[in-house]
């Protein structure tokens, strides 16, 4: 950041098992924000960094917030970019899984992912709608003058 200016993702950064569903996600970038770089992640609420599977214990971290225009962002549903993640099929209700398994239905495993980015179509469905929706996004970069705080602090 201090010497270009502006943070970029990594693919070094990645862990082997999720390239795919980052390249994935990549493609999606591209489609609906017209950008294909590998992806910052973001939080659309400050969640509580303490809490278990963001860093673990006594690890030196950094917190940025920041602000990018919407045309820049792509929000996703954080749990249901599991089924991205773990290469499953994304339901809406119970009946549409089996129906997927039996191989009667017109879509694939890979379009249902589309669905983490309709968070009302979430929100609705039998599957998802007693989840407490956490929203993620993911954009391709983030300048200087997007920063609007920088807080260091040791996980506990």
């Amino acid at each position: 950041m201090s010497r270009k200016g502006f943070l970029t993702g990594n693919e070094a950064s990645v862990y082997d098992d999720f390239l795919l569903p980052y390249k994935w996600m990549i493609k999606q970038m591209d489609k609906r924000i017209n950008n294909n770089s590998f992806p910052i992640w973001l939080w659309s609420t400050k969640p509580n960094l303490n809490d278990e599977g963001h860093f673990n214990k006594g690890t030196k971290a950094v917190c940025l917030t920041v602000e990018i225009p919407d045309n820049k962002v792509l929000l996703s549903d954080f749990d249901a970019w599991h089924c991205v993640l773990n290469n499953c099929f994304c339901s809406l209700m119970d009946e549409e899984d089996k129906l997927f398994e039996q191989g009667k239905l017109n879509i694939s495993k890979e379009q249902s992912w589309e669905r983490i980015f309709d968070l009302e179509q979430l929100r609705k469905s039998e599957m998802w709608r007693g989840n407490d929706q956490i929203t993620q996004d993911v954009t391709p970069v983030i300048s200087k003058e997007q920063i609007l705080n920088i807080e260091h602090f040791t996980a506990k």
